[in-house]
C-alpha cells in the first residue's frame, strides 16, 4: 500500500493540499535519493577538481587517477548489482560474480597503490584523493540501489 505524504497549504483550512506525493512500499524517500545523488555528485566533482588543481602532477598521472575513478565506479555499481541478484534468486554465474568481487579488489589496490607511490603530491592531497574516491564508491552503490528499488516499488504497483 502507498504511502502518501501530504503538505497543506492552509492551517485551518486541512482540505487543501499543495501538492501529493506518493511513495510506493519499498521505495527509498525522496531525501535519501537527493542526499545519494549529491554525495555521488560531490564525490566525483570534488575528486576531478582536485586533479584539475594538482599542479605537481604529470598528465599521464592525472590520466591514470582518472581511468582508477572510473573503473572503481563501474566496478562498485557492477558488484552491488551481482550481490544483489544472487541475494534476490536472479541467477549469476560464478565468474560474473568473481569477476565483480575482483574488479573493485582491483580499483582499490590501483589507488592505494597509486597514492602510496605517488611523491609529487602532499600527504593532505593523498587524503583527499582516498576519501573523494570511497565516497564516490560509496554513493555509487547506494544510487543503483535506489534506482532498482524505485523500479521494483514501481514494478509491484
Amino acid at each position: 500500500m502507498p504511502n502518501r505524504e501530504e503538505v497543506t497549504l492552509d492551517k485551518e483550512n486541512e482540505n487543501h493540499t499543495k501538492a501529493e506525493y506518493v511513495r510506493m512500499e519499498g521505495e527509498p524517500t525522496a531525501a535519501f535519493k537527493g542526499a545519494s545523488w549529491a554525495a555521488l555528485l560531490i564525490g566525483v566533482a570534488a575528486y576531478l577538481l582536485g586533479l584539475f588543481n594538482a599542479t605537481t602532477m604529470e598528465l599521464n598521472e592525472k590520466g591514470y587517477y582518472f581511468a582508477v575513478l572510473v573503473f572503481g565506479l563501474y566496478s562498485a555499481v557492477s558488484l552491488q548489482k551481482a550481490v544483489r541478484d544472487k541475494d534476490e534468486g536472479i541467477p549469476v554465474t560464478p565468474i560474473y560474480y568473481g569477476i565483480s568481487w575482483l574488479a573493485i579488489i582491483i580499483s582499490i589496490s590501483l589507488i592505494s597503490i597509486g597514492l602510496y607511490n605517488a611523491g609529487s603530491i602532499s600527504l593532505s592531497e593523498k587524503g583527499f584523493f582516498a576519501m573523494a574516491f570511497v565516497l564516490s564508491l560509496f554513493a555509487a552503490i547506494t544510487v543503483q540501489k535506489n534506482v532498482r528499488d524505485t523500479q521494483r516499488a514501481r514494478e509491484r504497483d
